[in-house]
């Protein structure tokens, strides 16, 4: 797997060069107006939507097509009330109450990012800042903490078909942690990759490859995520795993 994911990314590496953005939002527009997002691919019937920021990855699923239930969680209190205000009046779009998702339940503090994105509750690494000034923090909030595993009897179905997404900014390890039964019954993970570390503590992109393969996904699409305008180096990358061949 290893091998094989070198070589992707040498394939698509002039195509994944691109200026830094928000790890919530397409690199390239056209390409992720006429993509057929992959939870419609895969058929799931429920997206939990892990570090929903303001909102932006389930009004992209929504303009995508994908009409099923969504569940999103985040942290930051401003962020949060712009995801609940954009979610009101759809039905099928749930947002959890304010809160950060992890390994145990409890309560943390969250670093608050100039740009909102890249908010984290872990210290964010020079790298990170020098690459993108505009992320670095500028205050603290207390989050409640959850995990998914907490969410099994109330949120999803043994029968159901989820898609975990998780954008939470160098945590998703602590997501995948707090996840072990509830993961068992997940179809497919989109995940964002670090191929630096960007976060104290964080774990980077062999880390997940083996966890995932282990839990039986496989490796289906990679994408540009963000890159250090400074030399064009790729920091992260957005990745989905599909059980079987999808």
């Amino acid at each position: 797997m290893i091998s094989r994911l070198l070589l992707s990314l040498k394939r698509h590496y002039w195509k994944m060069r691109a200026p830094a953005r928000s790890p919530t939002l397409p690199a390239h527009p056209e390409a992720a107006r006429t993509r057929v997002h992959p939870a419609l691919r895969f058929g799931c019937d429920l997206v939990l939507d892990v570090g929903a920021n303001t909102g932006q990855y389930g009004k992209r699923l929504r303009e995508l097509g994908y009409r099923g239930r969504i569940i999103s969680f985040e942290p930051l209190s401003d962020a949060h009330a712009e995801l609940s205000a954009r979610a009101e009046g759809d039905a099928l779009w749930e947002v959890h109450p304010r809160c950060a998702v992890g390994a145990t339940l409890g309560s943390g503090n969250l670093n608050i990012a100039a740009n909102s994105v890249s908010s984290s509750l872990l210290p964010m690494l020079d790298l990170h800042a020098e690459a993108a000034p505009e992320s670095v923090y500028q205050g603290t909030q207390v989050t409640p903490i959850i995990t998914l595993d907490s969410l099994l009897d109330s949120h999803i179905r043994p029968s159901g078909k989820p898609y975990l997404k998780i954008d939470t900014q160098g945590y998703e390890a602590q997501v995948l942690a707090g996840a072990c039964d509830a993961l068992r019954l997940v179809h497919a993970v989109e995940i964002e990759l670090s191929l630096a570390p960007l976060y104290a503590e964080q774990k980077t992109w062999r880390y997940f490859i083996d966890l995932l393969e282990d839990a039986g996904f496989t490796l289906w699409e990679l994408r540009h995520a963000f890159s250090d305008p400074r030399n064009g180096r790729v920091l992260q990358l957005d990745a989905v795993f599909s059980r079987g061949n999808g």
